[in-house]
C-alpha cells in the first residue's frame, strides 16, 4: 500500500511546520483555526425560515459579490484594510493539512500489545459500481473512486491503487475534482462530517470544511471557474451549502428538498444558478441579494400534465434551460420551473428504455446515457428550439448517433478523458464494470473496451483455496469469480442465469489439488466448478486466447426450491450437506458422484451449516437457522438402495437436538447494574468510613452538636435506589448471525437485534424423542461483552488455523480481531481487540470473511461490492509468494464432456422431480384403466352393430325397427333439438367474426391486391424443370409521378465571377480609383508687376533670390542623393527573397491545379464539393423517380413478354389437344403393335393463371380443408400432399382433361393442322360381308392406307414434339433475358435504397440548407446592387470631372484673351488684372448653397484658388485703397468694360465650379459609404459561403457514411495481397475504366515531367553555384572600395562624415521664410485681430452663461449627494448585518462618483483654459495657444481612432 505521502513527505512536512506552528498537534487544532475564518455574523447565512420560494427575483446580481471575492484573493492587502471589521483572518494559499493527523485510524484497546499496522490494506478488487458519480478522472490515466471507508486512486494503465482512508471512520458520501484537475474533494458521512480538498498530485489535504450538513453528503461540485464548491447533504437536513473553499467559509445555505437529493450542479455559463433534482423533484437555484442579504431563492420545478418522476440526470443549457430526464426515458425541456416539451423518438418511442442517468453538453451536442446501456446523440439546436406541436405535450426527434456498449449494461455515468484528437470517455457501469468508449463515430470508432469487470451489488459469498492464494466470490450477479489476490490479478469468471448466494472451497480430502468449489444459487441450484490451468491443455483449432485459468463445469444439481444460504463438507470429505431457506438440509454422497443421500425438514430458514471438527468424538452436523433454533444431528447412513425404488428422500428417522434460544439479555443487564450498584455502594461505604474518621478527630474539637449535624447532613445525602431493569423477552426472535463449535454438545453463537452486544456460549439439551421443538425454550450458560456492538453486532467470523486470533465482520463494515490464548475454547481471554472501519457503514455489512491457508492474508467481502486484501502483521510471517499457483488440469478434462446445466428456475428440484415421476406413474396406471373400459365400451358397441345386421337381414315382418332399438325416444329428440340449436347459435356467434373477415379480407385486398399492377405469373416449360415468372409490379410509386419544383439554382460563386470578368473589372477599378484622386493643377501663371518697386521690395526681393539659389543647390543634391537611394531601393526591391517563387511556376502550379484532374476521396476533410455535383432532395426525388421509371417501364416489358409467353403455351396446349385427339383417330386404323407413344398434354398450373386464384367452389373449399387437416396430420409429407394438392386444384378450375371440352380448338389450331386433317381420310366402313377374304387389290390399298396413316402418326407426334420444343426454346430465350434483367433490378434496388436514404438525409438538411442558400442569395443580391451603385457613382464623377476640366479651360481660355487684348507694355495692366481677379458679393440664386464646411473644404480642395487669392492678397496689401468702379485716367474705357464683362463670367465660371466640386465631393462621399458597405457584405457574403461550404461538407459526410453496395467480379479487383483477395475490402476504392485509364496515363505523364523538372533543377543548381560565386567576389571588391574610401576621408577631414548631409548643407530656409513672410502677414494679421475682437466678445458672453449653468448644476450636485448620503446611512441603520461581507460600496455608485468628479475637473480646466485664452487675445500680438483637451475627451478620441 503506497501512502500519500510518500512522494512528498519530507518537503511537504517542511515546508508546513511553520505555518503549523500556530496550531497544536491535536486534532482539534484545525478546527479551532478554522472557526476564527468566519465572520462575526456567521449566522446569517442560515436562514430556513425565510420563505425563498415565494421572494420575488432580485435585480442585484452576484457578479459583484464574484468580483468582490476574486479582489479578495487577488489583492489581500487592500481588501484586509476595507474588510477589516468583517473578516478575522485569512488562511494562507500555501497553507497544508497533515494527513497523517486527519486519517482516521485503527482502534486497539489500551495496554493491548496489538500494533496499529496490524493489518495493511494490499488490494481492492471490489467497485461501488452502484454509487452515484462514483468515477472521476484525475489526469489522463488515473481514476478516483470509493470503496468503502477507502478512496482508491488507480491507474488504470499500470493497475497500481494508491489509498486515502477516511477521517471520520464512517465513509465518504461523494467526490467531486477540480475544473483544472489540480484538486478533488472528498465529501465524508458521520456526525457533522468534513469535506476535505485534496491537492493533486501531491495528495496533501488543502483545505477541511465544516458543519455542512448532519449525517452525510449525497453529492459535490465545482463551479466552471473552480472557485466555488456546492454540496448537498443527505437525510435528515437535506442541506445545500454554498462554500468559498478556499476561505473554508460557508456563502449560503438553506434546505434543498424534504426528499432525498442526488445532485448539486452549478451552471457552466452562469455561476449564481444552480440546479439540484432528486426523488420526484428538480428545483432550480439562484443567488440573488435581497433585503436581509444574499440568499439562494429557489424554484421547484412543476410536472404539471406529465408524471412526477426521479430525476437521476440533467444539464443546463447555455440559455438557462434545464434539459432533464425521466424514469420512462424520455428527455423533458424545462424552461422557468415548468416544462417546455417533452422530447421522445419517432414513434413515440422512448428516448432510452429505461432511467436516463446522465445528460451532458459536449461540442455542441447532447449525449445521454441511460439503464438500457446505450450512449445517444442528439442535436443541440433542435433541443433547444424544440416547442410542443399538439395537446400531448411530446415532440418527436431522432438522435444524431447512438452507441449500444454491450448487453446487460447499466451506465451510470461518464466522464470524458482529455485526449488530444481523440472522443473517449470513461463510463460507470452499474452492473459491475468501467468501460472505455469512442463516442467520435467516424470509420476509425473503436469498439467499446471494458478495462475492469467487477461484481454487481452485495458480494454474498467468498471462500479461498486451502493449498494457495486463490480467491473465489460470487453475488446475485449471477457471476462467480477467481482471483490471485497475491499478485493483485482476476483471473477468470463465470456467469449463469441466476445469482450465487453460497459458496465454498471443496476440501483437499475430496480434491487432493484443490481444484474445485461448490456454488449454491437463487434457485436453489448447487454447482461445482473446476479450475485449472488452460495452458496444460492440449490446444484445438478455433481457439484464440489463452486465459491464465479457465472453469469447468462439472457436476449440477438442484436439491432445494429456494436459494442455497449453507454448503458444508463433513471432516472425512465423504458428504456435503446444503441448507436453504426452504427450510431443509440435504445431504450428498461425495464419493458416487454427489448422489443424493436425504434430507431433514429444519424449523426455520436455514443460515449456517457447520461440521463438528476432527476432535469431536462424533461427526456431527450443527444446523443455524435464522428464527433462533439450533439443530444438532449425526451424520447420515448411506445405504446402497436403488434409485428408482426410492420414493421420497426424506430422512424420517433422523436423530436430531435442537436449542430454541431464549433471550437473556435483560437478565444480563440486571445482573451487571446489580454487580455496578453494588461496587458503587461498597465504594461509598468506604468514603463513609473515612469521613467517620474523619469526624471523630474532629468531634473533641467540635463537640457533640457538629457531630450531629454531620449525621443529619448524611442522612440527606442517603437517595432511594433506581428500580432494577425488568426482565424482557422480545416479541421476535432475535435472528442468529454466525456459530461455531465450541466443544461436543456447545457452540458460540452471535446474534442481532435485541440480543446483540454479546457472545452467548450455548449447550445442546439432552435427546427427548417426541418433543416439539416450538414450545421448547432454551437458555445460555455462559456470555461474553462486547464492547460496541450494541447497535453493531459481530455478522461472521473466524479463526486463524492456530486459533489464536479471532477475525470478526462487523455490520457496519467494520473489521475487529480479538487476540485468543492457544486452546480457549471457552474464549475467556476475549478482551484485547484490533478495530478498524473498512467497509461502507451504512450497507457495507461484510457478508464474507476468511484467512488464506498460511495465515498471510486476510480478505473480506461487504455488500458494499468491495473486496479487500490484508497483510497480517506477523513476526513469524514468511516470504511470500508473487503468484498463486493455479491446478493443473486432470488428464482428458478437454475431451470431457459438460454436464447439462439447470438454467429454467422453474426446474424440478430433486424431491420434486422424484415426487412428480411417482406422480406421472401413478397418472399411468389410472390411464391404462381408462383405456380397459374404453376397450370395453367399444366391444359392446360392436356387439350393437352386429345386432342391426342381424335384424336387417331378418325378413321384413320379423325385423325391429330402429325406435325399438331406443331405450328412449326422448334422447335422440332432445340431441337433434340441441344440435339445431347449436348451429343456429354457432351462426349468431360466428357472424361478428363473418363480418370482421369479410371486412378484413377487403382491407387485405384494398392494402396488397389492388395497388397491384400485375400480380406474379409463373410460366413453367414442358420438357424441362424451366420457369420464368414474372415481376409482382405495384403502380408507379409517387417519386415518379411527382416532381417536387426544387430550389433556385445557385448563383455563381463571388469568385467564379471575378475570375469571369477577369482584368476588365480590374482596369475598371483602377481607372475609377485613378478617377477618385482630383488632379489639382495651377489655373493660370502669376502675371508680371510693370509698377515700380521700393527698397525694401527689392531687399527683399534680393534676399529671396539668393536664398532661393541655396535651396536650389541643396534641393539638386538632395534630389540626386535621393535618386541614388531611389535607385538602390529598387534594386533591393527587384532582389527576390529567400521565399521568392517564379510567377511563371505559381502560374503553372495554378493551371495544374485548375485544369488538371483532382481525384481528392469525398472523404478528405478538405474535400470541396464542385456545383455541378451539389444535390439536394428535389433532385434526388427527381433521379429516384427517374430510376422507379425506368425499373418500372423495364419490368413492365418484361411482364408483357412472359404473358405472351403464357399464351404461346396456352394456344400451344390446345394445338397439342387437337393433335393428340387426331393422333388417337389415326391410331385407330392402325394396328396397335404399330402405335406410337401418345405424347403427354401438358398442363396449366395455378402459378400460370393467377387470376383464377380467387374463383372457387364448394369443391375447393372441401379439398383446401382436407388438404390442410393431412397436413396438420402429417407433418412429413406435407410437401408431397401440397403438391399432389396443388395439381389437383389445378386441374379442379381447369378442366382441361379430354372430353367434350378437349374437342373445342381454336382457328390457329385448326390451321395449324390442316395439313395432317388433309391426309386423313375416312376410314373404310365395316363391310357387310365381314367374314370375306380382302382381295390382292384390297390387301394393296390398305397397304397403303397404313402406310398414309404411319406417316400422319409420326408427322403428328413430331408436330407436337417441335410444338414443345419450340416453346421451351422461347422459354429459354426469355429466362435468360429476365436473368439478365433480374441483375439490373436487382442493382437499381440497391440503387433506390441508396437513393432513397440520401433522399432521408438531405431532407433532414433541406430546411437549413434552404436558409443558408437564400441568405447567401441575398446577401449576393445585396452586393451587386451595391456594385451596380459604385459603377453609377464613379461614371458620375467621370463626368463631373470633365465637367471641371472644361470650366477650367474655359477660365484660362479666359485669361489667355484678356492678356491678349491689354497688349504689351500696357502701364494699366496690373490695374486692369486686379478688376478682373477681384472678388465681390454677388446676389444669391435661389439654390441654396451648401453648408460652409463644405464651401470651406472645396476652396482648400483646389490650389488654383489659393494661389489666385494670395496673389490678390498680396496685391491689396499694397494699395489699401481700391475703387474698381471708375476707370482711371488715360485708361482706355473698352478694356475697362471688358475686364468687368469678364470678371463676370470668371465669377460665373468660379461658382460653377464650386457647385461642380460639391457634387464631386457628395459623390466621393457617396462612393466611400458605399465601398465600406460593400466591403461589410462582402464578409458577409464570404462567411455565408464559407458556412454554406461547411454545411454542404457536412452533408457529403453524411452522406459519405452511407453504405453503396457496388458488386464487382473478380476480374475488377486489383487489389490483391500475397496474390489473393483479401476478405477484407473495406480499404479500397473504386474506379472506373475511363478514371483508371486517366490515372494511368497521368502516371507516365507525371513520369516525363518528372525526369524534365530534375533536368532543370540541376541547371538551376549550377547557376546558383555560379552566382554564388560572383557574389562572393563582389562583396570583396565593395569591402576594398569601402576601406579606400575610409582612408580617404581620414586623410581629408581627419574623421568619418556623413557626405549627404555635408551635400544638403544649405541655410536656415525657415528662418529665412518667416522673415519673408512677417512682412506678408502683417496686413492679414490686422484682419484677423479685428475679427477676434468680435469672437472674444461672444465668448465672453458665452461663457458667463456656462459658468452660470455649471454652478446651478454643482449646487444640485451638492444637495443630492448630501441626501444620498443620508439615505445611505438610514438603509444601513434599517438593514441586517447578514452579507456585510459582502455588500460594501456598490461598484456602480464609485463608478459614477469618479465619472462626475472627472466631470466638474475636466469643466474647471475648461475655464482656465477659456480665461488664459481670453487674456492671450486681449494683448495686442499675443500667442495663441490650442484648446486644452481633457482627458476624457482623449479617452473618447482615442477610442474613436
Amino acid at each position: 500500500m503506497k501512502e500519500p505521502d510518500d512522494q512528498d513527505r519530507d518537503g511537504g512536512r517542511s515546508r508546513s511546520v511553520g505555518k503549523q506552528s500556530s496550531r497544536s498537534d491535536s486534532k482539534q487544532a484545525p478546527e479551532d483555526t478554522t472557526d476564527d475564518l468566519y465572520t462575526d455574523e456567521e449566522e446569517s447565512y442560515v436562514d430556513d425560515d425565510f420563505d425563498l420560494e415565494d421572494m420575488g427575483q432580485s435585480t442585484t446580481s452576484f457578479q459583484e459579490f464574484l468580483q468582490m471575492t476574486r479582489l479578495s484573493q487577488e489583492h489581500p492587502a487592500e481588501i484586509k484594510e476595507e474588510a477589516e471589521e468583517n473578516v478575522k483572518k485569512k488562511i494562507s494559499e500555501s497553507f497544508f493539512y497533515n494527513y497523517e493527523e486527519l486519517a482516521s485510524t485503527p482502534y486497539v484497546t489500551p495496554e493491548s500489545t496489538i500494533p496499529l499496522d496490524f493489518l495493511t490494506l494490499q488490494h481492492s478488487f471490489g467497485y461501488d459500481c452502484k454509487k452515484r458519480a462514483n468515477l472521476q478522472l484525475l489526469d489522463s490515466s488515473t481514476l478516483l473512486y470509493i470503496a468503502g471507508n477507502q478512496l482508491v486512486l488507480l491507474d488504470f494503465k499500470t493497475k497500481e491503487q494508491m489509498y486515502l482512508q477516511s477521517s471520520s471512520g464512517q465513509g465518504i458520501g461523494a467526490i467531486g475534482v477540480h475544473p483544472d484537475k489540480t484538486y478533488f474533494t472528498v465529501a465524508e458521512k458521520g456526525s457533522f462530517p468534513k469535506i476535505i480538498i485534496y491537492e493533486y498530485p501531491s495528495l496533501r489535504p488543502y483545505r477541511i470544511l465544516r458543519d455542512g450538513t448532519e449525517k452525510a453528503y449525497a453529492y459535490v461540485d465545482f463551479n466552471s471557474e473552480g472557485t466555488l464548491l456546492a454540496s448537498v447533504g443527505s437525510h435528515p437536513d437535506y442541506t445545500i451549502t454554498i462554500w468559498n473553499w478556499m476561505e473554508e467559509q460557508p456563502t449560503l445555505r438553506t434546505k434543498a428538498f424534504s426528499q432525498d437529493v442526488f445532485k448539486v450542479t452549478f451552471n457552466p455559463e452562469d455561476d449564481e444558478q444552480l440546479t439540484t433534482s432528486g426523488s420526484g423533484h428538480i428545483k432550480f437555484w439562484e443567488m440573488a441579494f435581497t433585503f436581509t442579504g444574499l440568499k439562494l431563492q429557489g424554484s421547484l420545478g412543476r410536472f404539471g400534465k406529465t408524471t412526477t418522476s426521479d430525476i437521476e440526470g440533467y444539464t443546463e443549457l447555455p440559455d438557462g434551460k434545464v434539459l432533464s430526464g425521466s424514469e420512462w426515458g424520455n428527455l423533458l425541456l424545462w424552461e422557468g420551473s415548468l416544462i417546455k416539451v417533452e422530447l421522445c423518438r419517432t414513434g413515440m418511442k422512448s428516448c432510452h428504455q429505461g432511467p436516463i442517468n446522465q445528460i451532458m453538453l459536449d461540442e455542441g451536442e447532447v449525449i445521454t446515457a441511460g439503464s438500457d446501456g446505450c450512449v445517444r446523440i442528439w442535436d443541440f439546436e433542435t433541443i433547444d428550439t424544440a416547442d410542443i406541436i399538439d395537446d400531448t405535450g411530446l415532440l418527436e426527434i431522432e438522435p444524431i448517433n447512438e452507441l449500444q456498449v454491450d448487453k446487460n449494461v447499466n451506465l451510470f455515468s461518464m466522464i470524458k478523458m482529455n485526449e488530444i484528437g481523440n472522443n473517449f470517455w470513461l463510463a460507470q457501469d452499474a452492473s459491475g464494470a468501467i468501460w472505455k468508449l469512442d463516442l467520435s463515430f467516424s470509420n476509425i470508432t473503436q469498439d467499446p473496451e471494458c478495462l475492469f469487470s467487477f461484481h454487481s451489488g452485495a458480494i454474498e459469498s467468498l471462500a479461498v483455496s486451502p493449498l494457495t492464494y486463490l480467491m473465489a466470490t460470487t453475488a446475485l450477479d449471477c457471476s462467480v469469480r477467481i482471483y490471485d489476490f497475491a499478485s493483485k490479478t482476476p483471473l477468470v469468471q463465470m456467469k449463469f442465469k441466476q445469482g450465487g448466494t453460497s459458496l465454498t472451497w471443496v476440501p483437499t480430502t475430496v480434491s487432493f489439488s484443490a481444484a474445485e468449489i461448490i456454488i449454491g444459487f437463487q434457485d436453489g441450484v448447487v454447482r461445482i466448478l473446476e479450475i485449472y490451468d488452460p495452458k496444460g491443455v492440449t490446444l484445438f483449432a478455433g481457439r484464440k486466447k489463452i486465459l491464465d485459468a479457465e472453469l469447468h463445469l462439472k457436476h449440477v444439481f438442484k436439491p432445494h426450491t429456494a436459494e442455497v444460504t449453507a454448503l458444508a463438507y463433513d471432516r472425512d470429505g465423504e458428504i456435503l450437506a446444503t441448507g436453504s431457506k426452504d427450510k431443509t438440509v440435504f445431504f450428498f454422497d461425495v464419493e458416487k458422484d454427489y448422489k443424493p443421500i436425504g434430507y431433514f425438514n429444519t424449523p426455520g430458514p436455514v443460515c449456517q451449516l457447520m461440521w463438528s471438527p476432527a476432535s469431536h468424538p462424533e461427526n456431527t452436523l450443527m444446523t443455524i437457522c435464522e428464527n433462533g433454533y439450533v439443530l444438532e444431528c449425526l451424520s447420515p447412513t448411506i445405504n446402497d438402495v436403488d434409485d428408482e425404488e426410492v420414493v421420497s428422500y426424506e430422512i424420517h428417522d433422523m436423530t436430531l437436538r435442537c436449542f430454541h434460544f431464549s433471550s437473556i439479555k435483560s437478565k444480563i443487564l440486571r445482573w451487571m447494574e446489580i454487580e455496578r450498584r453494588a461496587k458503587q455502594k461498597e465504594l461509598k461505604e468506604k468514603e463513609k468510613e473515612a469521613r467517620r474518621r474523619r469526624l471523630a478527630e474532629e468531634r473533641e474539637a467540635s463537640g457533640e452538636e457538629v457531630l450531629l449535624e454531620e449525621e443529619e447532613e448524611e442522612k440527606e445525602e442517603e437517595e432511594e435506589e433506581e428500580p432494577l431493569p425488568e426482565i424482557f423477552i422480545p416479541p421476535t426472535p432475535s435472528p442468529i448471525l454466525w456459530g461455531f463449535y465450541s466443544g461436543p454438545g456447545k457452540f458460540w453463537v452471535s446474534l442481532g437485534n435485541y440480543d446483540s452486544g454479546f457472545l452467548y456460549h450455548c449447550q445442546f439439551p439432552p435427546l427427548c424423542p417426541g418433543s416439539n421443538f416450538q414450545k421448547q425454550e432454551d437458555e445460555p450458560f455462559d456470555f461474553r461483552l462486547l464492547e460496541d456492538t450494541e447497535d453493531n453486532p459481530i455478522q461472521i467470523f473466524t479463526f486463524s488455523s492456530n486459533q489464536t486470533m479471532m477475525f470478526c465482520g462487523m455490520r457496519n463494515g467494520a473489521i475487529r480481531v480479538y487476540v485468543l490464548n492457544q486452546d480457549d475454547s471457552s474464549l475467556t481471554s476475549l478482551q484485547d481487540y484490533w478495530h478498524f472501519n473498512v467497509h461502507d457503514n451504512n450497507y457495507g455489512c461484510v457478508k464474507g470473511i476468511v484467512v488464506s491457508f498460511d495465515d498471510q492474508y486476510l480478505l473480506t467481502a461487504g455488500a458494499d461490492g468491495n473486496i479487500f486484501v490484508f497483510n497480517i502483521s506477523s513476526q513469524f510471517i514468511a516470504e511470500k509468494k508473487a503468484k498463486a499457483k493455479v491446478p493443473s488440469p486432470r488428464f482428458g478434462i478437454e475431451s470431457e464432456p459438460i454436464p447439462e446445466d439447470i438454467e429454467d428456475p422453474k426446474a424440478y428440484s430433486i424431491e420434486n422431480a422424484r415426487r412428480k415421476r411417482e406422480y406421472d406413474k401413478l397418472m399411468k396406471e389410472v390411464e391404462e384403466i381408462k383405456a380397459m373400459k374404453r376397450e370395453q365400451i367399444k366391444a359392446l358397441r360392436n356387439e350393437y352393430w352386429k345386432l342391426l345386421a342381424m335384424n336387417k337381414e331378418l325378413p321384413v315382418h320379423m325385423q325391429f325397427q330402429r325406435k325399438d332399438f331406443n331405450i328412449d325416444a326422448t334422447i335422440h329428440a332432445e340431441i337433434n333439438k340441441k344440435t339445431i340449436l347449436k348451429i343456429q347459435e354457432v351462426e349468431k356467434e360466428l357472424a361478428w367474426e363473418k363480418q370482421k373477415y369479410e371486412l378484413g379480407l377487403k382491407k387485405l385486398q384494398n392494402r396488397f391486391h389492388d395497388p397491384l399492377e400485375s400480380d406474379t405469373v409463373v410460366v413453367y416449360a414442358i420438357q424441362s424443370d424451366h420457369q420464368i415468372a414474372s415481376y409482382r409490379l405495384v403502380k408507379p410509386s409517387k417519386y415518379s409521378k411527382l416532381k417536387r419544383p426544387s430550389q433556385a439554382e445557385r448563383r455563381a460563386s463571388k469568385m467564379e465571377r471575378f475570375e469571369k470578368e477577369g482584368p476588365v473589372r480590374k482596369e475598371s477599378q483602377k481607372d475609377a480609383g485613378g478617377a477618385v484622386s482630383l488632379q489639382e493643377e495651377s489655373l493660370i501663371e502669376k502675371g508680371k508687376k510693370f509698377r515700380p518697386r521700393t527698397l525694401s521690395e527689392i531687399m527683399v526681393e534680393n534676399q529671396v533670390e539668393k536664398t532661393r539659389k541655396l535651396i536650389q543647390k541643396a534641393e539638386r543634391a538632395q534630389l540626386r542623393i535621393l535618386q541614388r537611394k531611389k535607385e538602390w531601393d529598387e534594386l533591393y526591391k527587384s532582389k527576390p527573397d529567400d521565399d521568392y517563387e517564379d510567377p511563371k511556376d505559381v502560374q503553372a502550379i495554378r493551371e495544374a491545379q485548375t485544369f488538371m484532374g483532382d481525384f481528392n476521396l469525398k472523404t478528405a476533410s478538405d474535400y470541396k464539393i464542385p456545383e455541378h455535383m451539389r444535390i439536394n432532395a428535389a433532385k434526388k426525388e427527381e433521379e429516384l423517380g427517374h430510376l422507379d421509371t425506368m425499373a418500372h417501364g423495364k419490368k413492365r416489358y418484361m411482364n408483357k413478354c412472359i404473358l405472351s409467353l403464357r399464351d404461346l403455351k396456352l394456344a400451344v396446349i390446345e394445338e397439342i389437344q387437337c393433335l393428340v385427339q387426331e393422333l388417337k383417330t389415326i391410331q385407330s386404323s392402325i394396328p396397335t403393335s404399330k402405335h406410337l407413344p401418345i405424347p403427354q398434354i401438358p398442363q396449366i398450373y395455378p402459378e400460370e393463371v393467377p387470376e383464377r386464384r380467387f374463383q372457387y367452389d364448394e369443391e375447393t373449399l372441401l379439398r383446401f380443408k382436407r388438404k390442410q387437416k393431412k397436413r396438420q396430420d402429417d407433418a412429413t409429407d406435407s410437401k408431397q400432399a401440397g403438391s399432389g394438392s396443388a395439381g389437383s386444384g389445378g386441374l379442379g378450375f381447369l378442366k382441361l382433361s379430354s372430353g367434350k371440352e378437349g374437342e373445342i380448338t381454336t382457328r390457329d389450331s385448326l390451321s395449324r393442322s390442316s395439313k395432317a386433317s388433309a391426309l386423313i381420310t375416312e376410314l373404310p366402313k365395316s363391310s357387310e360381308f365381314e367374314k370375306a377374304e380382302p382381295s390382292d387389290v384390297e390387301l394393296e390399298i390398305m397397304k397403303r392406307e397404313e402406310v398414309k396413316h404411319l406417316y400422319i402418326q409420326q408427322y403428328l407426334c413430331n408436330r407436337i414434339k417441335e410444338l414443345m420444343v419450340t416453346f421451351d426454346a422461347e422459354l429459354h430465350l426469355l429466362r435468360h433475358r429476365k436473368l439478365k434483367l433480374d441483375t439490373k433490378m436487382k442493382l437499381s434496388d440497391l440503387h433506390h435504397v441508396t437513393l432513397f436514404q440520401e433522399m432521408l438525409l438531405l431532407k433532414n438538411f433541406e430546411k437549413q440548407e434552404n436558409i443558408l442558400q437564400e441568405r447567401v442569395n441575398s446577401l449576393d443580391k445585396e452586393e451587386q446592387d451595391m456594385q451596380w451603385k459604385i459603377n453609377e457613382t464613379l461614371k458620375e464623377m467621370e463626368e463631373k470631372k470633365i465637367e471641371i476640366t472644361k470650366l477650367q479651360e474655359q477660365e484660362k481660355a479666359l485669361y489667355a484673351g484678356f492678356q491678349s487684348a491689354l497688349g504689351e507694355n500696357n502701364k494699366f495692366a496690373n490695374f486692369l488684372m486686379k478688376v478682373l481677379k477681384k472678388k465681390i458679393k454677388r446676389a444669391k440664386k435661389k439654390e441654396v448653397e451648401g453648408d460652409a464646411d463644405e464651401d470651406e473644404e472645396s476652396e482648400e480642395s483646389s490650389e488654383e484658388e489659393s494661389s489666385l487669392e494670395s496673389d490678390e492678397d498680396a496685391s491689396g496689401s499694397e494699395d489699401d485703397v481700391f475703387d474698381d468702379s471708375i476707370c482711371p485716367n488715360n485708361c482706355d474705357p473698352n478694356l475697362f468694360e471688358l475686364a468687368l464683362q469678364l470678371r463676370e463670367k470668371r465669377l460665373d465660371i468660379e461658382e460653377a465650379l464650386v457647385e461642380e466640386k460639391k457634387i464631386v465631393d457628395n459623390l466621393k462621399k457617396e462612393y466611400d459609404t458605399f465601398s465600406k458597405k460593400v466591403k461589410v457584405v462582402a464578409t458577409n457574403l464570404n462567411a455565408a459561403e464559407e458556412a454554406l461550404e461547411a454545411y454542404q461538407r457536412e452533408k457529403q459526410q453524411r452522406l459519405n457514411e452511407l453504405l453503396v453496395v457496388i458488386p464487382l467480379k473478380l476480374h475488377q479487383i486489383e487489389y490483391v495481397v500475397f496474390g489473393e483477395v483479401p476478405t477484407d475490402l473495406s480499404g479500397t476504392l473504386v474506379f472506373s475504366n475511363h478514371s483508371l485509364g486517366r490515372l494511368q496515363e497521368r502516371i507516365i505523364q507525371l513520369q516525363e515531367e518528372n525526369a524534365k523538372q530534375q533536368k532543370v533543377n540541376r541547371e538551376c543548381r549550377e547557376r546558383r553555384k555560379m552566382l554564388i560565386r560572383e557574389k562572393r567576389e563582389m562583396a570583396k571588391t565593395i569591402h576594398k572600395m569601402e576601406e579606400t574610401v575610409h582612408d580617404l576621408m581620414i586623410s581629408k577631414f581627419g574623421r568619418v562624415i556623413d557626405l549627404e548631409a555635408l551635400q544638403t548643407l544649405s541655410v536656415n530656409t525657415t528662418l529665412e521664410e518667416l522673415k519673408i513672410k512677417k512682412l506678408r502677414k502683417e496686413l492679414s494679421n490686422a484682419k484677423e485681430l479685428r475679427m477676434w475682437e468680435e469672437k472674444i466678445a461672444q465668448l465672453r458672453w458665452e461663457l458667463m452663461t456656462k459658468t452660470k449653468e455649471h454652478t446651478r448644476k454643482l449646487h444640485q450636485m451638492n444637495d443630492l449627494c448630501i441626501e444620498k448620503k443620508k439615505l445611505d446611512s438610514r438603509l444601513n441603520t434599517l438593514q441586517n448585518q447578514q452579507g456585510n461581507a459582502f455588500q460594501g460600496p456598490r461598484k456602480a455608485d464609485t463608478v459614477a462618483r469618479q465619472k462626475v468628479t472627472e466631470l466638474v475637473q475636466t469643466q474647471a480646466e475648461k475655464i482656465l483654459a477659456l480665461k488664459e485664452e481670453i487674456a492671450l487675445l486681449r494683448k495686442k500680438g499675443g500667442l495663441i495657444l490650442p484648446p486644452i483637451t481633457s482627458t476624457q475627451e482623449k479617452e473618447m478620441k482615442s477610442m474613436d481612432a
